[in-house]
């Protein structure tokens, strides 16, 4: 499946859109539906039926993480270069005497952002503190990553977590907006399925993204699960479908 992001959540038109393949597709579906309306008269079944309302779905799960097709199907804001990360430490550092202070380090050369909260050695979280931390607390500086410690605690091994920003090749970070309701980015979505040389392809004309999840298990893969929904591209037209014999 490709899918062509034709307008940003602010209704602009995205200029020389780039197509985006869902890579490493698990699975997907298409949905249409409609309403229908009977006409009776004296007898039990009806005369006449027409069709209602009618709706064009879809639901899509690519395994592949990648920023630009998030943006393009769900959240159409702006997206910026670098990485917006947290650090789980699990190696530890032993508290050092005077002045008992731990600098955090982010990977990557990057830069403190926030404290994630700092475990002892025995599993237990240590209480965070304005200034003069005692035994089993500490502070923060949150403009140096500057961990200060108790002097009592000196020597023992504590683990510091925390978030942080780097500069990363092909890294990408957002931050989303609270837009007004109804403000959502368009796409053109093209899925094919083929097998043994014959080939079914649909193309949904103009859609925005319904939905937006993402599991998360403890032995399996976090895979994105995307609902769409298709409607009048401005033509008159909503869907263009195609079998091979």
């Amino acid at each position: 499946m490709y899918v062509t992001q034709l307008q940003d959540a602010l209704g602009n038109t995205i200029a020389n859109a780039t197509p985006y393949p869902l890579m490493t597709l698990q699975e997907g579906s298409i949905d249409i539906s409609s309403d229908s309306k009977e006409l009776y008269g004296q007898n039990q079944f009806p005369v006449a039926v027409g069709r209602g309302k009618a709706k064009l779905t879809g639901k899509v799960k690519p395994a592949r993480i990648f920023a630009g097709v998030w943006n393009a199907i769900y959240f159409g804001q702006t997206i910026n270069s670098g990485l917006f990360a947290n650090y789980t430490d699990t190696v530890g550092t032993a508290i050092p005497a005077t002045p008992f202070t731990v600098t955090a380090t982010p990977p990557n050369t990057g830069t403190f952002v926030t404290d994630l909260g700092v475990i002892d050695a025995n599993g237990n979280p240590m209480k965070r503190v304005a200034a003069s931390p005692a035994t089993g607390q500490y502070s923060v500086n949150v403009s140096t990553g500057a961990y200060l410690f108790s002097a009592a605690d000196t020597g023992k091994v504590v683990y510091m977590n925390f978030q942080y920003t780097a500069t990363v090749v092909g890294a990408q970070k957002q931050t989303v907006q609270n837009l007004p309701m109804g403000y959502a980015p368009s796409f053109k979505a093209d899925l094919s399925v083929s097998y043994q040389g014959k080939i079914v392809t649909f193309s949904f004309l103009k859609a925005i993204s319904t939905k937006f999840s993402m599991g998360f298990k403890n032995e399996d893969f976090s895979i994105p699960e995307f609902d769409f929904s298709g409607f009048d591209d401005g033509t008159g037209n909503v869907l263009t479908w195609s079998t091979s014999e």
